[in-house]
C-alpha cells in the first residue's frame, strides 16, 4: 500500500524528529520525514539562515508530492514552498506559523518587530549566551538558562545567526489547503492565524502555548486534518 509523504518542518530549537516528539507515530500511516533545516546539524557550525536554501530542502523532500507540516519560523519556508510549488503541497499545515511578512502592517506584528529590531541590529555584538537570554526575554518573556553542553552552545549560536523572520519574501500566500494551530497565548500568532483564516484557512486552537502540538489535542488535531485532505482527494480520484 502506498503511504502518503507528510514532510514536518521544525522551527529554532529541536530540529529532525525531536522536534515532533507526539507526532513520530505518523510514520505508521504516512512517509513521514522530519526535515533539518539549513544550517541545522548535530556536528556542524550552525550556519545564517537561509529561506532560499529551507525550501528547496522541503521541495525536495516532498518528491512527487505531500503534507507539510510546519512550526514557527519553518512555516516561512514552508508556506513559500507551497506558493513556488502548490501543485506538490496536498495540504500545508501551520503551527504557531512567523509569517510576519504577511503582517507586517498589522499592530501585534509592528508592535514585536519593534521590539525585537535593536536586539537584531546589535546582535553582531552579542555574545551567543547574551543574544539568546535577551531573545528569550524579550519573545516569550520568560528566562533562558544558560548553555550548559556543546549542543546548548551550538544551539545559542544557531538562533543568534537566524534572520528576522519579517524579511522573509513572502507576500502571497497558496491555493491549498491549510490548517493554522495556536495556542492562543500569544497576540502576534493569533493575528497572523487570522490573516491567514481571512484568506481561506483553518484556524484551530490548543494548549501547549507555543508547542500546541505536543498537546493531545493539537495533535488530534494535526492527524485530523491530514487525513480529511487525503480522504477528499481519494474522493475525487475514484
Amino acid at each position: 500500500m502506498h503511504k502518503q509523504r507528510v514532510v514536518f518542518v521544525h522551527g529554532a530549537g529541536a530540529y529532525g524528529a525531536a522536534a515532533w516528539p507526539k507526532q513520530h507515530g505518523m510514520a505508521l500511516d504516512y512517509d513521514a520525514l522530519f526535515l533539518r533545516r539549513h544550517g541545522y546539524d548535530p556536528v556542524a557550525e550552525p550556519l545564517a539562515s537561509d529561506f532560499d536554501a529551507d525550501v528547496g530542502i522541503v521541495l525536495t523532500s516532498l518528491g512527487a508530492g505531500g503534507h507539510v507540516v510546519a512550526h514557527a519560523q519553518g512555516a516561512v519556508s514552508a508556506t513559500m514552498a507551497a506558493v513556488e510549488q502548490p501543485d506538490l503541497v496536498h495540504s500545508l499545515t501551520l503551527v504557531e506559523p512567523a509569517c510576519l511578512s504577511l503582517t507586517a502592517e498589522l499592530p501585534a506584528t509592528a508592535a514585536h518587530k519593534a521590539l525585537m529590531q535593536p536586539l537584531f541590529d546589535v546582535r553582531d555584538r552579542l555574545s551567543d549566551e547574551d543574544y539568546e537570554r535577551e531573545f528569550v526575554r524579550r519573545a516569550f518573556s520568560s528566562g533562558s538558562p544558560a548553555p550548559d553542553s556543546p549542543e546548548a552552545l551550538r544551539t545559542a549560536r544557531r538562533l543568534r545567526l537566524q534572520a528576522p523572520a519579517w524579511e522573509a519574501p513572502l507576500h502571497i500566500v497558496p491555493g491549498v489547503p491549510t490548517l493554522v494551530l495556536t495556542g492562543g497565548w500569544e497576540p502576534l500568532y493569533e493575528e497572523i492565524a487570522g490573516y491567514l483564516r481571512e484568506t481561506g484557512a483553518l484556524h484551530r486552537h490548543a494548549a501547549g502555548g507555543h508547542r500546541p502540538q505536543d498537546s493531545v489535542e493539537g495533535d488530534r488535531i494535526i492527524r485530523s486534518f491530514i487525513a480529511g485532505v487525503t480522504r477528499s482527494e481519494s474522493a475525487r480520484a475514484s
